[in-house]
This record gives C-alpha cells, structure tokens and sequence, in this order.
C-alpha cells in the first residue's frame, strides 16, 4: 500500500512538470504568452531625396586660348602684364610695323594720284574732250588703288595684338625683340567668370540627362562645394568608355576655379519631396531581394521591400513601407515571423 502511493505522488509530480514545460514552451515560440523579445524600432519618415549621378571632371574655361601675332616680324611692344585681367580690344603686343607704314604712305600717294586723274577725266568729259571708256578706266584705277590701300591698312593694325574678348592673361612665351611668325605662340587668355565644370557619365544614364539640371561639385583641394546648370550635353557617344560628355555653367566672382582643377561632381536627376527613408541598418539583405522587420501590435512581420536613393546612414524605401511605420533597427536577428516584441523607438534624425 505505501508503495502505490508512492507510484502515485511521483506520477503527479512529472505531470505538473510536463504541464508547467509546455506552457513556457507556448510563451516562447508564437508570441501568445506573456514573454516578449525586446528590440530597437526607428520611425520610417518621410523626407525630399535626390536621384543623382556621381562623376569626377575638372574645372574649364568657357574661352581660351593661345594668342598668336598675324603679321610676322620683330617684336617691338609689350603691353600688358602676365596675370593681368583685360577687357576686350585690349592692345597686348605690337610687330615691328615700319615697312607698312611705308607702304601705307606710298598706297595714299597712288590713290590720291588716281583720284585726280578721275576729277580730271571727268571734266574732260563734260567738255566732250574725252570719252565714256576714258573714264570707266579712271574710275577703276581710282577703285583698285583704294582696294590695296584697304588691305595694306588692314595688315597694319594687325600689327598689334589685341584681347579678342574680356578675360584674364597667362603666361607670356615670348620676350621684346623676338622674331614673331604666324604660327608663334604669345600668351593665354581665358574667361575666369562663369567657369564650367567638364564631367563624363556612362552612356546608360544617356535618357536622363538634360539642359538645365542643376549640378552639386566639390573641389578635391578645398573640400568647398559648388553649385552649377547643366548647360551642354554632348549629342554623341565616346569612345572607347562609351560615355557623355556633360558641361555645367557656375558662377565664379572671386576666381576660386581655376581650369584644371579636379572635382567630383553629383548631378541631380530626379527630385523626390515625399519619399520614405529608413535607417539603412534596417535593410536585411537576403540572396537577391532585400527585407525589413515591421513591429505591428506588438508583432514582429518580414517585408520584402524596393530601395531607391542612399543616403549617409538612410536609405530610401520605395515599396514596401509607409511613413509613420515601426522599423527593426537592432535585435532584428533574433526574430521571426509573429514574434511578440518589446519595442522601444530610437531616434534617427536624417541629414
């Protein structure tokens, strides 16, 4: 008899046991007890992200170029100063102009002999003491003597070399008493205000480029940014990277570019004003698709979900989420699907 009721108080005893494992076990895996898995949510928002294009480039001058004399000779003058800024029609260079003025001189002399022989023809005429042809011969050799008169002057203002347009003078290549031909390379002149920023981007992103997109650059010396326009999209491809050529106008009051300068450039595309953006530690990346843990009545639920532009610590959701959304960002790990949670909001501030 003490034996059975011993059977018997073991064999509750392992009953309470087994009752009291499965009701823990119940509370653990879907979430209907009363244990909860503490983790970190953010608040998805909603904020204004820009689509753009990263490239590098340089800095260019919308003008240069290389000065070069048009008449030959000994350099007699030099006007201007390396560096300095002119304005154009400035005289920077004279050629030795002696010979021309010479011939000028001589050129006047004919024309005004023609121009007398013409006067005389014609009163000659009127007294009928000469004829028709007498004077058609006049009047062109009166026409040919202005007409090398013209040119020998034309070739003796260009015997001084003047700024073509406003810009600001380089290094000069040549010294007073140098012999100048046509194809000697004086100095430099190039615009400083606006300047242009030069890029290449990959031919793929060819349908969205277009005149007048604005432009974010930074000057790799300086750290300084820059803000431009897309002013000329290149019509062809290049080869052989296959890319577009892409200039942007920027303004440049003080002469901080300078041509040359290597920059990285980040052209905006497309502007989204009432995107959603996440704390990108929230993203779950698995095989080919991404996903994100979505605390709902205290629930834990998976949601594959579409990424568009990345930000500094953001990223943007395109499907997917919505705004005002609870988002795992830590102990996500440890979740699965319909698994109570213990949420307590981060705060993410994007930049």
């Amino acid at each position: 008899m003490f034996r059975y009721g011993l059977v018997l108080l073991v064999g509750l005893a392992i009953a309470a046991c087994a009752e009291k494992v499965d009701e823990e076990s119940g509370q653990g895996g879907g979430g209907g007890g009363g244990f909860a898995m503490p983790v970190e949510v953010a608040i998805a928002q909603s904020d204004t992200v820009v689509d753009a294009i990263r490239a590098t480039g340089e800095i260019e001058a919308i003008q240069s170029i290389e000065l070069r004399p048009e008449i030959e000779g000994r350099l007699t003058e030099i006007l201007a100063k390396e560096g300095a800024t002119v304005k154009k029609g400035t005289p920077l260079f004279r050629v030795d102009d002696a010979e021309i003025r010479a011939e000028v001189a001589r050129l006047e002399a004919e024309r005004d002999l023609t121009v007398q022989a013409l006067e005389r023809t014609r009163k000659l005429l009127a007294q009928e003491a000469s004829s028709e042809a007498e004077l058609e011969l006049a009047q062109a050799n009166w026409r040919s003597a202005e007409a090398r008169l013209d040119l020998e002057q034309v070739r003796l203002k260009r015997t001084t070399v003047r700024a073509p347009f406003s810009g600001i003078l380089g290094e000069r290549y040549v010294s007073l008493g140098d012999y100048v031909t046509t194809s000697t390379s004086l100095t430099t002149l190039q615009t400083f205000n606006p300047q242009r920023a030069a890029f290449e981007v990959p031919e793929r992103y060819a349908q969205l480029l277009a005149v007048g997109q604005p432009v974010t650059f930074t000057v790799a010396a300086t750290a300084v940014s820059y803000d431009g326009r897309v002013d000329f999209v290149d019509p062809t491809v290049r080869l052989p990277g296959r890319t577009i050529q892409v200039k942007a106008v920027v303004s440049n009051p003080n002469r901080d570019l300078m041509p040359g300068m290597f920059i990285e450039v980040r052209l905006a595309t497309e502007v989204r004003p009432n995107a959603i953006i996440v704390p990108e530690d929230a993203i779950l990346p698995l095989q080919s698709a991404d996903y994100i843990w979505l605390v709902t009545d205290g629930k834990a639920s998976r949601h594959e979900v579409t990424l568009g532009v990345r930000t500094p610590g953001f990223v943007e959701i395109k499907e997917g989420v919505e705004e005002g959304e609870q988002v795992v960002v830590g102990g996500l790990e440890r979740l699965s699907e319909g698994m109570g949670v213990a949420p307590t909001v981060v705060e993410r501030t994007a930049s």
